[in-house]
């Protein structure tokens, strides 16, 4: 179709029009008060921002702040006044496909790496090691979509093909994080960007990782390969996130053989993550009512005590998915619900009360007793 050019001075007023074509009542004003953010249609943009080309579709935008998603799956935030040389160039929108991604990702690392293809995945990776890398991942994603489907959680088809980034040594991660605006801690083995929509990791084995022996890696790349196939399979939101302890119970939960392996490791006890268990246990004694209400209703105990909250959230989501798996797919649905800004931490306990009871002693009481028996 013949696209729309829109100059910078225009972009802003452009956004309006779309909301007034959607039948929206709400017009976006960049001079005006703040005001709840919109959605817009699923209409596919081009624009320029820093001198650098986005292709995707806005999100939502709030006062001059635009959300957008672009075609590679990241999430970009920009103001709408710096967008230049946009144009609207198709009335839906759709991903880059497999051989464009694969194309783009060659292009971005250069000749030093292979990007290795399965059925759900892109691998980055030093050459020669395609077995090893991008067949591990996908075994993940099949082992996380097993799981959730028996246990009647919805899991959708990934809209944008995975990507995972795989450098030789832990200072070319630290550096690529740098680049992208992520600020690791020390000691950090990999992570999920939910911005990139990206798995970065390095390989720990030194180069000498095989199919057979994938042991040093084995633990970074089933947490994290759990958070981004839980974000693209509609488990999770990547906008706005849901609370730290679901994303992060859920992959402390992964990292056990019984749920990552579930076909092979089929007993109750190989679904016990035993070093958050341990965690755990170490601190049960300062869990109470209230721990749990400002687990659920924050993530500052992820900043402040980040061991125990690890732990913590590991035996709530442990507890809640053997325990309770219904109630627990129903939070989850309500986690998702909050599309168009983050819920205050008074929603986020409602959510919880709603899915699991209002009564929060007798729900640390029962979990409290569940926890006590495992060993």
């Amino acid at each position: 179709m013949r696209s729309l050019f829109l100059s910078s001075a225009n972009f802003a007023a452009f956004l309006r029009w779309t909301l007034t074509v959607a039948g929206c009542l709400a017009a976006v004003d960049a001079a005006a008060q703040p005001k709840p953010p919109v959605e817009f249609p699923p209409w596919t943009f081009r624009t320029k921002i820093d001198g650098a080309w986005l292709e995707g579709m806005p999100l939502s935008t709030s006062g001059n702040e635009v959300e957008f998603l672009c075609r590679d799956g990241s999430l970009r935030t920009f103001r709408s006044s710096d967008a230049t040389e946009t144009s609207k160039v198709s009335e839906s929108f759709t991903s880059y496909g497999a051989g464009e991604m694969r194309s783009m990702l060659q292009r971005e690392f250069g000749g030093k790496f292979d990007v290795s293809g399965t059925g759900h995945y892109l691998v980055v990776h030093p050459a020669g090691q395609r077995d090893y890398w991008a067949e591990r991942f996908e075994q993940l994603y099949r082992s996380f979509v097993h799981y959730f489907s028996v246990r009647g959680v919805k899991v959708g088809r990934p809209e944008f093909p995975l990507v995972a980034i795989v450098v030789p040594t832990e200072r070319e991660m630290y550096a690529y994080a740098a680049k992208e605006g992520t600020r690791l801690g020390r000691g950090v083995l990999g992570y999920y960007s939910t911005r990139s929509n990206r798995v970065i990791l390095f390989d720990q084995s030194g180069g000498k990782a095989s199919k057979k022996d994938w042991s040093e890696n084995s633990d970074t790349i089933i947490h994290e390969a759990a958070h981004q196939t839980a974000f693209n399979t509609g488990v999770h939101r990547r906008w706005p996130a849901p609370p730290a302890w679901v994303v992060e119970g859920l992959g402390t939960m992964f990292e056990a053989p019984g749920v990552w392996n579930s076909e092979t490791h089929r007993n109750r006890e190989d679904r016990v993550n035993r070093g958050r268990l341990d965690g755990y246990k170490r601190i049960a004694t300062q869990v109470n009512a209230a721990v749990i209400a400002d687990m659920v209703a924050t993530d500052r105990q992820y900043q402040t005590n980040p061991g125990g909250a690890y732990a913590l959230g590991w035996a709530l989501t442990y507890y809640l998915v053997e325990t309770q798996p219904g109630k627990y797919r129903d939070y989850l649905n309500r986690a998702n619900a909050h599309a168009k800004r983050e819920p205050t931490p008074e929603q986020r306990l409602a959510d919880f009360r709603a899915a699991f009871g209002e009564d929060l002693a007798m729900f640390h009481a029962r979990f409290q007793r569940f926890m006590a028996d495992e060993k």
